[in-house]
């Protein structure tokens, strides 16, 4: 399902009760306790798409404004030419004007700010929540949570060692939904699971070739690339499509496959990576300057001999003549159909019907009247305790299914089946495929050898 549908089916049960905070270590600088009445101050890095008003607005910074005792304290951008529309959206909905920052560093020593939202391109996330979590802030951080495996790791061990709350943007964990499917598996409605499957259509057009051209005023194209290497300004590697590229992106298995492979994962209630990784797939239709495919299928092999299995396809379906995606669940006794607004499940060899339950079925969610995505109501809400165990989307579930992502793609360019050792998060006895689990970054933004 492409991004636009999944969100905009976003649901989430009454939000976790908020109390004092305690626990928080004493060394981490610039932390403010905080009472639950008191305003929590975030900042937005990356307001031109999903960390903006984003469709129906949905966005980061719509939320954030949206719900009672938070606030837009600052906006991070790159690129100024999108300023002024991102506060215009903020004070259309009753906000503050916010204060404005270019360079991510400045909100690491800002102690009004307790929070920093994170929604810009992959290949930063991990970075900037990790720089964050140093500093004293509680994280969103979009999903892919990172651009490697290795990032991943070094951002769970970032928010354990400095006691910080980070939400990982799997908003689907706070859908109602999801929550309740979650737990009809759990209780073995359809038997042992024996397989789990996600799929994932969203039509996308050809980027075509785009030749290279001076730096648009107002860009600091330097700050946009950060880690990733250098190259000249290109507008088919700045806004939105430096996903298609592998030097940025992590292909629509992290853009989009994370989403129904982590509703997988938490209905399988998978918490080890896979043993055995192989994909297949590639790149058709289109005369473009592309590079990661946009048809891929991947099968994700565990050690008790269950099986996940993903495909993620960019060209045409048929899912007008009912096809469905989404997540599909197969156990001793049925299946289910699970996606953001429908549960459905099937009996024995002539799919007998059984449960059922659709968003309009559930009682109306007075966050979602109000246009709030619970996720981010979740994650306020946890701050406060400071009891990052009940998060929806903690960290290390973040990383667990971006892995999974990374693990995919990884036997997708090496072209064979790949064996992993979870425990060391290594490759057996494949150095190639290795080298695929880290990666060089372009100083000075450079990964803290430790964290």
């Amino acid at each position: 399902m492409d991004s636009v549908n999944r969100r905009g089916f976003i649901k989430k049960t009454a939000a976790v009760s908020a109390g004092l905070a305690v626990g928080v270590p004493a060394y981490i600088p610039g932390y403010a306790q905080k009472k639950p009445s008191d305003t929590i101050n975030v900042a937005v890095v990356g307001v031109n798409g999903r960390g903006g008003k984003y469709f129906g607005g949905t966005g980061h910074s719509t939320n954030y404004t949206l719900i009672k005792n938070a606030r837009v304290h600052t906006i991070c951008e790159v690129d100024k030419n999108i300023i002024p529309g991102a506060i215009s959206d903020i004070e259309k909905i009753g906000g503050k004007k916010p204060n404005v920052v270019e360079n991510f560093q400045d909100l690491l020593t800002n102690k009004e700010i307790d929070a920093i939202s994170i929604a810009t391109p992959d290949y930063w996330h991990a970075l900037m929540a990790i720089w964050a979590c140093q500093a004293g802030k509680d994280v969103y951080v979009e999903k892919p949570i990172s651009y490697t495996l290795e990032e991943g790791r070094k951002m769970v061990e970032a928010a354990r060692k400095y006691g910080r709350v980070v939400q990982a943007g799997t908003q689907s964990r706070s859908n109602r939904i999801i929550q309740k499917a979650v737990q009809l598996l759990h209780e073995g409605v359809i038997g042992d699971i024996y397989m789990g499957r996600g799929i994932v259509y969203g039509y996308r057009n050809s980027i075509g070739r785009v030749k290279d051209s001076p730096i648009p005023e107002g860009v600091n194209w330097d700050l946009h690339l950060g880690p990733t290497a250098y190259r000249p300004f290109n507008t088919n590697h700045f806004h939105y499509n430096w996903h298609w590229y592998w030097e940025t992106s992590t292909s629509e298995f992290g853009n989009n496959g994370v989403h129904v492979m982590d509703d997988v994962r938490s209905g399988m209630n998978k918490r080890v990576h896979p043993k055995k990784i192989s994909c297949v797939g590639g790149f058709y239709a289109w005369d473009s300057d592309q590079d990661i495919p946009n048809f891929q299928v991947g099968t994700f092999e565990y050690e008790d001999g269950t099986i996940m299995e993903m495909e993620v396809r960019s060209l045409s379906t048929n899912l007008e003549q009912g096809q469905k995606d989404g997540c599909f669940f197969y156990g001793t006794k049925g299946w289910m159909h699970l996606n953001n607004d429908i549960y459905e499940v099937y009996f024995g060899s002539k799919n007998e019907p059984g449960p059922k339950l659709t968003t309009k079925d559930l009682p109306e969610d007075p966050l979602i009247k109000a246009g709030i995505e619970p996720h981010f109501v979740n994650f306020l809400d946890c701050m406060r305790t400071r009891k990052w165990q009940d998060l929806n989307a903690d960290i290390q579930d973040g990383h667990m299914s971006t892995a999974m992502m990374h693990l995919g793609n990884i036997a997708y360019r090496t072209g064979r089946k790949l064996i992993f050792n979870g425990q060391s998060e290594k490759f057996v006895r494949d150095d190639d495929a290795n080298t695929y689990l880290t990666r060089e970054y372009r100083a000075p933004y450079v990964m803290p050898d430790k964290i």
